[in-house]
């Protein structure tokens, strides 16, 4: 439960973001451990809108290994929709999956691969 890459845009209010992203990480658990415990139950990996605050919105993913995404966008861009968002979290995925491939990469570590920093990098000049 401790973020494996954090990425902001701008870099002024960083720290902001880290204590925004450890806040959400509570948040996706409580979500996960409410979905319920059927071994039959087929379980969204897009948790939605985890929390709103005044100035940004807060979206979750989980993936089936439980690694978590957290997407946190400003409160004031209305152009962004769920199915967007959703797209963001499936491009996200993929390019989590992608760098998991790389066998140099021990699971768990810091990410420091550059193509997985330069789509998120892409997924954030995009508004």
């Amino acid at each position: 439960n401790y973020p494996l890459f954090i990425k902001t845009i701008p870099t002024e209010n960083e720290l902001k973001f880290y204590y925004t992203v450890h806040t959400s990480l509570d948040v996706v658990e409580e979500k996960i451990s409410s979905v319920g415990k059927n071994a039959n139950d087929l379980r969204e990996l897009y948790l939605g809108l985890l929390y709103p605050t005044e100035d940004y919105k807060v979206y979750g993913y989980v993936t089936n290994t439980r690694v978590k995404f957290v997407v946190v966008v400003d409160s004031s861009n209305a152009s962004l929709r769920d199915n967007e968002i959703r797209t963001m979290f499936k491009k996200l995925h993929n390019a989590y999956v992608d760098m998991l491939c790389n066998p140099f990469y021990k699971p768990g570590d810091n990410i420091t691969s550059k193509t997985f920093e330069n789509i998120v990098a892409g997924m954030l000049q995009q508004d």
